[in-house]
């Protein structure tokens, strides 16, 4: 089937299917398609979505990686010190990836309903939001950082050092990060995560060349070790900012940005932003405090401890990008079938993209299992690092299957607009049960890092369960935003 028109095109199935009103809920509950709707569509339409995202994801994560191999070169010092900057950064960023939450849910119900106009409403306000918050965060992170990795657990001058300036140059670019993280919230909104790809590739490619000029100085450059890491990281961001901005300019697109439309503030778009993201925005902030607490945990075990932790952590959020790519489907698919007031076609989506998610954790969980120790020797060979961060790596595939589908059905949450149980369930798994059980478990049962993993996979496992718990109640479906 050929599109409709150059701005509507990233749906198949969608596109056969008439608005509703009285969509039975027994038909949604046995997933029954509608006429001229074949399954087979509906996997094209995920994989449509899913694919560049998760391309871009997986990239951008390997991207990091190989910064990380790259700062591991310099000893286990320098992954301590890069490591601990991760959680300050996060919690600053937490604003404003709530209010894309927001803008992804309203451009995808806007785009389901027709309403280009206001999709591109969501987009000039969001922007202006997110603007304003990462300047500000941007400045007090730069005046702060040091006492930021002093309270995530720096002890060693070096570790403080590299840590702090480390931190600083990634609150330069905390702007432009925040800007590029809103425009690519909304293509995913629309269905368009493929551009998204595109730009963010090239930033990684970017970071990436920087990486091998600064960190050790090459081709005449300036060895600056974790600070070169750090500007190469922004000098990428700047780079995905210039082209997502260039895109979004042009007129032809389905969202574009035209000057001459204004930058007035609208409240009704604003607190429809502020509705959806101010719960996502309690659900990462209570993560973010729960994380914190589990990763100074972990510092008390030491530098090769943490360095271990570190590097598992970074193969981890590798295998995240298969859950939060498939979740970029389940969110932009879910507002839009919501937005033509067909949740039977929602849930139809949900299914299969649990599916396929799914198939892809299986592979990557036997993947870790056999080659867990040869991944880990790649940041650093050292006998202790590579012999622990093998065990550990047996945690990272049982996580596999329940992430997946705890990252999908969040994101189909997310895309009918239900954030506030998401909060909930952050709270309960994340800020109580991981760091509690981490720490009962190293205190304790001296268990060590394993214990701490240990905490993780339970923890993982109990938010996949109330994740599917909250889906399966269909409370999302009647959900108006």
């Amino acid at each position: 089937m050929k599109s409709k028109s150059k701005t509507n095109h990233f749906t198949l199935a969608l596109d056969l299917v008439e608005d509703g009103n009285n969509i039975e809920v027994e038909n949604i509950k046995r997933s029954q398609l509608p006429p001229n709707v074949t399954s087979k569509m509906l996997y094209k339409d995920i994989v449509k979505i899913a694919w560049p995202s998760v391309v871009e994801l997986t990239l951008t994560q390997l991207a990091s990686m190989v910064d990380l191999m790259m700062v591991g070169g310099l000893g286990a010092w320098a992954l301590t010190a890069v490591g601990l900057t991760v959680q300050p950064k996060f919690l600053l960023m937490i604003i404003f990836i709530s209010l894309n939450v927001g803008a992804t849910a309203l451009v995808a119900r806007h785009k389901g309903a027709g309403r280009p106009d206001k999709a591109n409403l969501v987009l000039r306000q969001a922007l202006m939001l997110n603007l304003i918050i990462s300047v500000i965060t941007s400045i007090i992170g730069y005046i702060y950082s040091e006492k930021m990795i002093l309270f995530m657990g720096a002890t060693e001058d070096n570790v403080l050092a590299g840590g702090t300036i480390y931190l600083q140059i990634q609150m330069i670019g905390f702007p432009f990060l925040a800007l590029t993280s809103t425009i690519t919230a909304a293509l995913r909104g629309a269905g368009n995560s493929r551009t998204a790809m595109i730009y963010n590739l090239t930033a990684n490619l970017v970071n990436v060349i920087f990486n091998y000029l600064l960190i050790e100085g090459n081709f005449g450059f300036p060895r600056m070790e974790v600070a070169g890491a750090s500007l190469a990281t922004i000098i990428g961001q700047f780079v995905a900012f210039v082209f997502a901005s260039i895109y979004i300019m042009k007129g032809d697109q389905y969202l574009h940005l035209r000057l001459k439309d204004g930058f007035k503030l609208d409240l009704l778009s604003i607190k429809q932003i502020i509705t959806i993201g101010a719960p996502a925005m309690i659900e990462q902030f209570l993560m973010r405090v729960g994380v914190i607490i589990y990763v100074k945990t972990i510092a008390g075990l030491g530098t090769i401890a943490y360095a271990v932790h570190q590097v598992c952590m970074n193969i981890q959020a590798l295998t995240f990008m298969n859950g939060q790519g498939f979740a970029v489907s389940a969110t932009s698919l879910t507002g839009q079938s919501l937005g033509k007031n067909r949740p039977d076609m929602a849930h139809a989506y949900n299914h299969r993209t649990r599916r396929l998610g799914m198939a892809v954790s299986l592979v990557l969980g036997v993947i870790f299992i056999f080659g867990g120790g040869k991944i880990v020797s790649l940041y650093n060979d050292d006998p202790a690092i590579v012999t622990q961060g093998a065990r550990i790596m047996l945690f990272v595939s049982f996580t596999q299957p329940l992430q997946s589908s705890q990252f999908i059905l969040s994101g189909a949450l997310r895309g009918a607009g239900d954030t506030r149980a998401t909060a909930i369930i952050t709270f309960i798994t994340v800020l109580l049960v991981r760091p509690l059980l981490a720490i009962y478990f190293i205190n304790q049962w001296n268990m060590g890092l394993e214990g701490a993993w240990l905490a993780f996979i339970i923890d993982q496992a109990l938010r996949s369960l109330l994740v599917l718990l909250r889906y399966n109640s269909g409370k999302w479906r009647s959900i108006k935003i």
